[in-house]
């Protein structure tokens, strides 16, 4: 749907890729006329700015809320102006009621006497089915498919309307199930990062924006793509052409120099951010993301700490285009036409940044030295409670001071232990914060081959999960041949989508279950999630910990928390000597050549095409 725009400032003019010719709206133009310093606005900011000047119609949008943005300075004067994204991402949970809404708004308009089938979201919106799947199977090669099975059992009304939506709707598009995380699925495929959308005879380009049905929508904000999640009845609103209100926010810079060190990764890197951003305070503010360390991160990596952004409260964690977003969407197998528009119209509109551009303004400011990071967790109860790994066993003891030592026999599956308080329960390789990201699920293979080639095996009373966020993981991990080694682990492909991070991790085998409740144990998770609070992730489980995948696999090889990763062994291997973290733990090195030689842009087609 094209915007018709009242063009108050005159910007409208054309942009020329290659034989295609857009129609823009020329930030540049904004300039001449003495309106604008382009190079003092944060990159969110420039976004924003051309999406009112895009949408400006004299009722939602005026000139005057334009000349306040493009004119704005911190410090300014609150000033509250309409936002039009582009499109809509839904999840399941949360889209099926929108579509139900507008099911029945058909339904009042054939009442009337009308013509039903001219109800339709104006923008595209896109649902992705995620939050079903449950861990109900785990620890065998048949775990994905049965709970596949009871997916569809527990849910086959809900899909059946959620595919006739599918045929009856124009402007709406269903993932179906089984496929996907829905923010790794928009970053891996639906993001445009540029929109080019045709109405009559000519095409319109401008940034893409999104509003989702769930808060960890920012993932796509390391694109450059600006959006964030929103309740269900404002982002059918944007379905139906409402625009969101909001004040011009805050934009809060953060400044990365320098490269992560040996055995620091993006999980880590990502739970000092959180922690930090917290201690500032961000809470209804943009955070943007500038400085040369950036181009020391994939995309992939600022994936990882755009998807949390609503875990250190910010609205954005935005990530401006640059040469790494145009070598993603190449790698990712977009169109060489889509990544043209990308790179000329960015360029164009001075939404390109490189390691010389000079930082703009900002409200305020902070800085990070990538180098300082080092292996972490966070909490047992809230992602902002970072723990360096080397103090994890110590940080963990105040979690336990008062609790009787109890240590519980138990016998399950054929295995006889005892179970106290401390014991890892759960370790899930789960989420789309982490599962994105080729380096940190390679690692965790890497890691789980070395486990398995010394003789380790995972405690008897841990549920292991692997539940990646898009088919093209398991495509390169079977490309790695590490697979194997993560099933010897019973790290089995259990689902795509969700699983324990939104707490559905499923039931504890009864034995384990009973124990933990009958005996008041302190019971451990150990995720790759974004959440950890109490009761969330399982409701027997009150100790939570967010992890990197491969530490993941490591607290499932050790079997407890109250043990320091980086003094004590994991365990002993077939010769009765100690294998410890750092035995096992992968080098950079060999992490980036298994991702060369096992992620292809083929099995991004091949999924996506």
């Amino acid at each position: 749907m094209a915007i018709n725009a009242g063009n108050s400032f005159r910007t409208r003019d054309k942009l020329n890729v290659g034989a295609q010719t857009f129609d823009i709206h020329r930030l540049e133009l904004l300039e001449k006329q003495g309106v604008a310093d382009l190079a003092k606005l944060p990159f969110s900011l420039r976004i924003l700015l051309e999406n009112l000047l895009r949408c400006e119609d004299g009722r939602f949008v005026h000139a005057e809320d334009i000349r306040a943005l493009a004119n704005w300075r911190p410090g300014a004067p609150e000033k509250e102006i309409a936002f039009m994204p582009a499109r809509v991402l839904l999840q399941d949970f949360t889209g099926v009621p929108a579509i139900v809404d507008l099911a029945t708004m058909r339904e009042a308009v054939q009442r009337m006497g009308g013509n039903p089938k001219r109800i339709n979201p104006l923008f595209p919106a896109e649902l992705v089915i995620d939050h079903s799947v449950q861990v109900d199977n785990f620890g065998n090669v048949n775990a994905f498919g049965l709970n596949a099975e009871l997916e569809f059992q527990r849910n086959v009304e809900r899909y059946a309307f959620l595919r006739w939506g599918q045929t009856a709707f124009q402007n709406f598009k269903v993932v179906p199930p089984d496929t996907g995380i829905c923010h790794q699925v928009n970053l891996e495929y639906l993001a445009r990062v540029v929109c080019a959308m045709p109405y009559g005879n000519r095409f319109e380009a401008y940034p893409d924006s999104v509003v989702g049905t769930d808060s960890h929508t920012t993932m796509v904000n390391a694109l450059g793509v600006f959006g964030w999640g929103v309740g269900g009845i404002e982002a059918e609103a944007a379905m139906l052409g409402q625009p969101s209100s909001m004040l011009i926010p805050e934009v809060v810079g953060f400044r990365l120099h320098g490269r992560l060190s040996d055995g620091a990764t993006a999980t880590d890197l990502v739970l000092t951010v959180t922690e930090m951003l917290r201690k500032k305070g961000v809470v209804g503010k943009f955070v943007e993301f500038y400085g040369s360390g950036l181009s020391t991160l994939s995309v992939p990596d600022r994936a990882t700490i755009a998807n949390m952004s609503p875990e250190y409260g910010a609205t954005m964690g935005f990530f401006p285009v640059d040469a790494e977003t145009l070598a993603y969407l190449q790698f990712t197998a977009r169109s060489a036409e889509q990544i043209a528009l990308v790179e000329a119209y960015c360029k164009e509109q001075m939404l390109f940044r490189t390691d010389q551009t000079p930082p703009p303004l900002f409200n305020d400011a902070l800085e990070l030295d990538l180098g300082t990071v080092e292996p972490t967790v966070a909490g047992p109860k809230r992602p902002q409670d970072r723990v360096a790994l080397r103090q994890a066993k110590a940080s963990f003891a105040k979690v336990l001071e008062g609790t009787p030592a109890k240590h519980v026999a138990v016998r399950n599956n054929g295995d006889s232990f005892d179970l106290s308080s401390g014991a890892v329960v759960i370790a899930a390789i789960t989420s789309c914060t982490n599962t994105s990201n080729p380096s940190l699920m390679l690692g965790a293979g890497l890691l789980a081959k070395k486990a398995v080639e010394r003789g380790l095996h995972v405690k008897p009373w841990v549920k292991t999960s692997l539940a990646p966020g898009s088919k093209v993981v398991t495509d390169y991990l079977l490309a790695a041949r590490l697979t194997p080694y993560l099933e010897k682990l019973n790290f089995h492909l259990v689902g795509y989508g969700c699983t324990t991070c939104i707490g559905n991790s499923g039931p504890l085998p009864d034995a384990i279950g009973a124990a933990i409740k009958d005996n008041n144990l302190i019971a451990v998770a150990v995720l790759s999630g974004n959440r950890n609070f109490e009761g969330r992730i399982h409701p027997l489980v009150r100790a939570n910990y967010l992890a990197s995948p491969p530490l993941v696999v490591a607290y499932a090889l050790a079997g407890r928390m109250d043990l320091d990763l980086t003094s004590e062994p994991l365990g002993n291997d077939s010769a009765g000597k100690p294998v410890y973290l750092k035995d096992i733990w992968p080098t950079p090195q060999e992490i980036e050549a298994t991702v060369r030689s096992s992620v292809s842009t083929a099995q991004y087609s091949k999924q996506y095409g």
